[in-house]
């Protein structure tokens, strides 16, 4: 079947989406320091429900690019979780599930999200889904009705916290028609947080996400 005439600029828009930066490029977020995570006691519980706060109308992060205040006052309140919750285990099977991005300093996603209109559509869930049992993991940004890009990657629990990755292969399907690209590279995600609610995360590059445990779940 043929292949639409955007896919070949879809395809190139995709590409930094499925690779990972060298780790001698990973990039810190200087945002915080000790003083400022420590100077307000707060209960884990007001942290959650102030960081929620803060993204809630920020568009999954596409407000934020444009407001460097307010890009620090979430990456105060993600550092001030990871430093209280800095001994829970978020690699167990509470990990496993369909995750739905709520705010993300991720460009790439963000500019899929920002742009699809190019495209003749628009950005719908962006979702990780997640099985700790077998291994896997998916990332997928979903295209209504009927389009979705995903990236299956094999997964390995390094500690507590932390899971390594590895992009196995890549796919653009419309309703009809599907078409591979050729993912490559690997990296690393820390849950920092994580309930059945939410999951708060850092990356090998330095990205913030945060997520929610979606209401369905997504199968290939």
């Amino acid at each position: 079947m043929a292949v639409p005439s955007p896919l070949p600029a879809i395809s190139n828009t995709f590409k930094p989406f499925i690779q990972t930066p060298k780790p001698t490029r990973t990039r810190t977020r200087n945002l915080t320091t000790h003083s400022s995570l420590t100077s307000q006691p707060q209960s884990l519980s007001s942290a959650k429900t102030n960081l929620l706060n803060l993204i809630s109308d920020q568009n999954r992060g596409l407000k934020t690019q444009d407001d460097p205040k307010r890009l620090a006052e979430i990456g105060v309140a993600i550092e001030s979780i990871a430093l209280m919750n800095r001994d829970q285990v978020t690699t167990n099977s509470l990990l496993s599930g369909t995750w739905r991005l709520l705010w993300t300093t991720e460009k790439e996603q963000l500019f899929i999200i920002k742009n699809a209109d190019f495209f003749g559509t628009e950005a719908g869930d962006v979702l990780q889904v997640i099985d700790v049992e077998n291994k896997s993991l998916n990332n997928v940004i979903t295209f209504p009705p009927d389009g979705v890009f995903f990236v299956r990657s094999g997964i390995e629990i390094a500690s507590d916290q932390r899971v390594n990755f590895r992009f196995t292969s890549a796919v653009l399907r419309g309703k009809d028609w599907e078409f591979p690209l050729p993912p490559f590279g690997k990296g690393w995600f820390e849950s920092v947080y994580l309930d059945e609610e939410i999951r708060v995360v850092k990356d090998i590059r330095g990205d913030y996400l945060v997520v929610d445990r979606a209401p369905y779940s997504w199968t290939e």
